[in-house]
């Protein structure tokens, strides 16, 4: 009987096999049908993430949707989405548009790992990724920082995320003396050991992560993974009120069971921006639910979010416990990319210790980043940071200004005024991770022996 059943599944997984590739997907660009947006329509043998994947490329390309439509019932996948470049017009820029067309190439062999373990260093021909997650704290990445400098290692892009007292961070380093990845198992060892040691500090409570690995990655979908993994959805009793959101600015989540169909009716609304669809779809997907139909419009200042879902061994959402769940994770994913305060570009030519020198100036100044994307391209060191006062107060102009005295005009601009900067109702206790820099080189390497020896 078991060999039979065996037998009967295998058949199953082969036709549906079979099903797929005669049934490839289909892409259509329409740029006539809508007034003020290009219409994409992708057309599918369904599969579990495959609307994660979607949204990814989309999300990837800088692309706003501004209107989507989803449905994947009976095992076909059909959707509809409205979007615009970054300036509100219709997509004409042929690359995109040939981009786009590579949705068609989302067969039942292409994946995207959604592996919830923690992965840490992912070696590769150009760089090493470190991922690195544990409880934020003051000078957290200072101390990071610190460590890969004294260990020759070069900083060439780095994604920092904190919220609810938790920090995840992605880095791509090279070796300092010949700019590659690095691959000797003992020197990785050596790093990993001293960043864990760092990640811990005396707060045994939460798991500091820093794992060796060689899977490829999407950087936000892998911050995305690691907060969850550190349940930074949980909030403790004086964290109802998150530092970055105020209550009218936290997003409106609500989970209901529709029982005539077996779905759970998930409704997001808040303030829309960049890649919110992105996040949601994320973390649903991450949960092991699917997304059977969903109505998304995000044409105005708040963006409205419908999803009719059921967990992938097909049931709604069963109690309130796991309601609540759905609600607190939702609301952390909006929220971890919340960019709170004062927006800094920094263009220079890179070089080793930039990213521990500006950060510094910074501290000294009394900011603190909220968060930060660092980039290089060409030998330029692109980095963006969102800062605000440690004490939680609107960043000063006379403060902005002895920094660009310090780091330089043209090198250090500024996005916006510093009295546009929001004021928050109370200091974060999220906002540690550039908080604590080392104020001199030499005391990096006394905070080493401190720390390690």
């Amino acid at each position: 009987m078991e060999l039979n059943m065996s037998f009967s599944n295998d058949m199953d997984d082969e036709y549906e096999k079979l099903f797929r590739r005669l049934n490839p997907p289909r892409v259509v660009i329409d740029n006539e049908s809508c007034k003020n947006a290009t219409v994409i329509r992708v057309d599918s043998a369904n599969k579990h993430g495959i609307l994660l994947d979607v949204v990814q490329i989309l999300t990837d390309l800088d692309l706003i949707i501004t209107k989507a439509y989803i449905s994947s019932d009976g095992g076909w996948f059909m959707d509809v989405f409205n979007v615009t470049d970054q300036d509100g017009n219709k997509i004409t820029d042929e690359p995109i548009l040939d981009y786009i067309q590579k949705l068609q190439s989302l067969g039942p062999e292409s994946c995207f790992t959604s592996s919830m373990g923690s992965v840490g260093f992912k070696p590769s021909v150009d760089h090493t990724v470190i991922e690195l997650t544990g409880s934020d704290r003051p000078g957290l990445l200072s101390e990071v920082c610190a460590v890969l400098t004294h260990l020759k290692c070069n900083v060439v892009s780095a994604e920092v995320w904190t919220h609810n007292t938790r920090a995840a961070a992605v880095m791509q380093v090279t070796e300092e003396e010949t700019g590659s990845a690095i691959s000797d198992p003992e020197r990785l060892a050596g790093i990993k050991e001293l960043l864990r040691n760092v990640l811990s500090g005396s707060n045994r409570s939460r798991g500091a992560n820093t794992v060796v690995s060689h899977e490829a990655i999407h950087t936000d979908r892998r911050l995305h993974q690691m907060m969850f993994a550190a349940r930074d959805y949980e909030r403790s009793g004086g964290d109802s009120v998150d530092g970055c959101l105020g209550e009218k600015q936290r997003p409106d989540v609500s989970v209901v069971n529709w029982y005539d169909k077996d779905y759970s009716v998930v409704t997001i609304r808040s303030k829309d921006r960049p890649k919110l669809l992105f996040d949601t779809v994320c973390t649903l997907t991450d949960m092991e639910y699917v997304v059977f139909h969903a109505n998304i419009d995000a044409e105005g200042p708040e963006a409205y979010q419908e999803y009719y879902i059921r967990h992938v061994d097909g049931s709604p959402v069963k109690s309130d416990a796991e309601r609540q769940r759905v609600i607190q994770c939702l609301e952390a994913a909006i929220e971890r990319r919340v960019s709170e305060g004062l927006k800094l570009e920094l263009c220079t030519t890179d070089r080793v210790g930039l990213l521990s020198d500006v950060t510094r100036i910074f501290r000294e100044n009394s900011l603190t980043v909220t968060r930060a994307e660092v980039t290089t391209r060409g030998g330029k060191a692109l980095n963006t940071f969102y800062v605000r006062e440690a004490s939680g107060c609107p960043v000063d102009a006379k403060t902005i200004d002895a920094i660009r005295q310090v780091i330089g005009q043209t090198i250090l601009k500024v996005k916006g005024r510093p009295d546009d900067s929001k004021q928050a109702s109370q200091e974060s206790p999220t906002r540690f991770l550039f908080g604590g820099l080392f104020k001199s080189r030499s005391f990096v390497n006394f905070g080493l022996v401190r720390s390690y020896s």
